[in-house]
């Protein structure tokens, strides 16, 4: 038999038998995808209102510290190693001892060098007594010889007011060479006293240099007593010892490292984009979360931010005044400050990986 084609009102791809849809359920469909599409817009644009516009995040934070370089302040042998590697310490406490002998005998020297500069001081205070007895006798010379020359002065002038039948010639003449000699001692009496007190000022002066040198010998004791201090090597800080390389028996110099110390007052250092920095204050409640324990918590707050990005100051800051440029999104250095110490029992350490989260709205 020959077959029926299909009429031009039938698909030819539809099966035969099977009604077309209605038109209901093509309008049905319609309504239920747009129904989606706008749920999900909606749900988008909630999730972003209420879950990231009022936050903002990187994974560029480390934890950062005040890490101390300890170095000896004296050259000398390493004598006594007192910590050992990430040993808590306290501040005050002795980390290294250097030999002391060489110290210590500066420091001997030093205290009998303060003697002898003292026993200086105290000869040259006795010679000034010795010049100020010199004096007083040189000034009671000076009043006995005034009286002699009183004396014969008075003689010559009743000499001379006698008739000269009543006294002879030669007993005037011995009476003016008696005040003429009454008068030369009367001024070396003077003369012997100014002698006398130039001698004390001289002693004065003896006086004041062996002061200084008495002065000198205690700074000297003193920088003694501070090189033997030295030799034992104390942590300034509470903190951890990290990165020990002083061994027993080294020689060290004064600046050459021995160890770090390791602070427990840490903070994080936060690395956002320029384009962040809007929405950031100092002030603003932060939740840190460390990679190392990443079931816990931290509260914190924007401490303040770096006068500069990170790659104007590091080793070798770029140069953009160049023909080939290509823009860049920097990032500054945010300090963020935990609102409080951190758990004993975590070992929480500078450089480690932080997600800081700050609430900006």
């Amino acid at each position: 038999m020959e077959e029926k084609a299909p009429s031009a009102s039938e698909s030819p791809h539809r099966e035969i038998g099977v009604p077309p849809p209605p038109a209901s359920k093509r309008r049905r469909n319609i309504l239920i995808g747009t129904a989606v599409v706008v749920v999900l817009l909606l749900t988008t644009v909630v999730y972003y209102h209420f879950f990231l516009a009022p936050y903002v995040s990187t994974d560029d934070a480390f934890i950062d510290g005040y890490v101390a370089m300890i170095s000896p302040r004296v050259p000398g042998q390493v004598l006594k190693l007192v910590v050992t590697d990430n040993q808590q310490v306290k501040a005050g406490d002795v980390l290294v001892e250097l030999d002391p002998s060489d110290y210590a005998t500066s420091l001997n020297v030093a205290r009998a060098d303060l003697t002898a500069a003292c026993s200086q001081l105290e000869e040259a205070k006795a010679q000034v007594r010795v010049g100020e007895a010199k004096v007083a006798q040189a000034q009671a010379a000076v009043v006995a010889a005034g009286a002699e020359n009183q004396r014969a002065t008075n003689d010559l002038q009743r000499y001379e007011a006698v008739a000269s039948r009543a006294v002879s010639q030669s007993a005037i003449d011995q009476a003016q060479a008696g005040a003429r000699s009454a008068t030369a001692e009367l001024a070396a009496a003077r003369s012997q006293v100014q002698a006398a007190e130039a001698g004390v000022g001289l002693s004065q002066a003896g006086v004041e240099t062996a002061a200084a040198g008495v002065q000198q010998a205690k700074a000297r004791l003193a920088q003694a007593e501070l090189n033997l201090s030295y030799t034992k090597v104390v942590a300034p800080r509470d903190g951890r010892v990290t990165a020990r390389t002083v061994q027993l028996g080294n020689n060290v110099q004064p600046g050459q490292m021995l160890l770090t110390l390791v602070p427990t007052n840490m903070w994080v250092v936060a690395n956002f984009k320029e384009t962040e920095l809007n929405d950031l204050r100092p002030g603003q409640s932060v939740e840190l979360r460390v990679d190392a324990y990443p079931d816990w918590k931290f509260k914190g707050r924007v401490d303040s931010f770096q006068r500069g990005t990170g790659a104007r100051f590091s080793l070798l800051p770029p140069e953009n005044a160049v023909g080939n440029y290509v823009k860049v999104v920097q990032r500054v250095p945010v300090k963020i400050d935990f609102d409080e110490p951190l758990p004993a029992d975590l070992d929480i350490a500078p450089g480690m990986s932080v997600v800081p989260t700050v609430t900006v709205k």
